[in-house]
């Protein structure tokens, strides 16, 4: 017979070698290695304890499967791109291990069921890390935040100076955004913990099997329930992929505004030299390239997002070799991911804040602006004829080069008696930020009570 494969039964010729590394999968799905054993493991198990094999038999195939498992955890297994993919890899290397016997082991499961059971564990394992990841960065934040919660910055709307803030209230935005994304993986978890295996090819099998026990000793929850669904279904992929892509642009939002803050018109952060690089030019550089990156990989992740939903939207049931796409952009993203939330936490957890900087940045401009007409407004002057008032002085003063803290009493009791002195104070960027005490607010008691409640939130996970 001219072809060696485990499929070749009914093949006359072989594959040309070129057309063989086209559709191989080993050199990325390699990484499914131990997840393909533990899934064997549990296969071999179940086939002896419902008699479809001899318990010998069974046995002689998990001690075969076990010294896989030995020699990939150090690193002494080579694959083989003629054995296509990793399952027909690992089956090999295991007739190598202990003879024919090994053949028993594909004994009611097909490729199909075992690469989709493969990439469930796969993304399970993932995803508990990329939460441990994630409840790391909202840590830091908070950290971050509560050091900072009488710290004076400009709000923004438009990237024009709006309101005064505290920075903590910034920071604690991105918290509530990351804490979605961790509950956006959570929801992920529960349609990833869920065994295929059994599926077979897409029909189920003829064999006695017990997909409860393979289920159980794989660690899943659950298992599916429509063998043409099982193998076929990549939902859980799609969900991980568009779950990573708003994580991803939630890290470039905050990247973006690292990069702005530490820049010389900013000033308010200086980044750890740890995430920083200079220039092979300008001797005076200090690049916050760290945080660009994060920002450009974002589009790598939005594409694997793509790519596998345009490889997905035409798919008949059940499976086709297109759903090969499916791994190396789940792969990357992974890696992707994992690496920035690293990053982004020890940015965070290292950069300089310059309070002053931040606070002068509010008392030289016009984001007091709301404070007066508020005040006019709690005198008893409709909020509109308040605004028009404060917009006439904003644009005296910005002819004049002055600001509304500079204005002379006495030109604020020609513009309206309903004034008194205490407009001084009110003006000011800390009353401004202090003062503002509504759910969710950014007054620092609000913020306080705030902090409390994630902290609260974080510790019961």
């Amino acid at each position: 017979m001219a072809n060696h494969k485990l499929w070749g039964g009914r093949f006359e010729a072989a594959l040309e070698s070129w057309v063989e590394e086209f559709g191989a999968s080993i050199s990325f799905d390699y990484q499914l290695a131990p997840y393909d054993l533990k899934g064997s493991l549990a296969h071999v198990q179940m086939l002896g304890a419902q008699g479809i094999i001899e318990p010998e038999e069974a046995a002689a195939i998990r001690a075969g499967l076990e010294k896989l498992l030995e020699r990939y955890q150090a690193g002494a297994i080579a694959f083989d791109v003629t054995n296509e993919d990793i399952h027909m890899n690992m089956e090999a290397l295991l007739t190598e291990e202990i003879g024919p016997v090994a053949g028993k082991l594909h004994t009611a499961r097909s490729r199909n069921d075992q690469v989709a059971t493969d990439m469930h564990l796969y993304l399970k394992d993932q995803l508990g890390q990329i939460g441990e990841k994630l409840l790391h960065l909202r840590e830091v934040l908070l950290a971050l935040a509560e050091e900072h919660v009488e710290t004076i910055m400009p709000g923004y709307t438009h990237l024009q100076h709006a309101q005064p803030i505290s920075f903590a209230h910034h920071l604690l935005a991105y918290y509530q955004m990351f804490s979605r994304d961790s509950e956006r993986y959570a929801f992920n978890l529960k349609h990833t913990d869920l065994s295929p295996l059994g599926a077979a090819a897409l029909a189920g099998t003829t064999f006695p099997i017990d997909r409860e026990q393979t289920a159980s000793l794989m660690g899943f929850s659950g298992l599916y329930h429509n063998s043409l669904d099982a193998v076929s279904d990549r939902d859980f992929i799609l969900e991980f992929l568009s779950n990573s892509s708003m994580l991803m642009m939630h890290l470039s939002r905050l990247c973006e505004e690292l990069i702005n803050w530490c820049s010389y018109e900013y000033g308010f952060v200086s980044l750890s030299d740890t995430f920083s690089t200079g220039s092979s030019i300008m001797p005076q550089k200090k690049n916050p390239d760290m945080a660009e990156l994060i920002r450009g990989k974002t589009g790598r992740v939005y594409g694997h997002l793509f790519s596998l939903l345009t490889v997905m939207k035409s798919l008949p049931l059940a499976y086709n070799k297109d759903l090969q796409e499916d791994k190396e952009g789940m792969f990357d993203t992974v890696e992707t991911i994992q690496k920035s939330l690293d990053i982004m936490a020890g940015m965070l957890s290292s950069m300089t804040v310059h309070k002053d900087k931040m606070l002068q940045s509010t008392e030289k401009d016009f984001s007091n602006a709301t404070e007066l007409a508020d005040y006019l407004a709690k005198k008893g002057l409709p909020f509109r004829e308040a605004h028009e008032i404060v917009g006439r002085l904003v644009l005296e003063c910005s002819r004049s080069g002055s600001y509304l803290q500079d204005l002379p009493f006495a030109r604020y009791q020609e513009v309206s008696p309903l004034i008194e002195e205490d407009i001084y104070q009110v003006l000011q960027s800390q009353t401004a930020v202090r003062k503002r005490n509504s759910l969710g607010g950014t007054g620092f008691e609000q913020i306080r009570q705030e902090l409390a409640r994630a902290k609260k939130d974080l510790n019961s996970q």
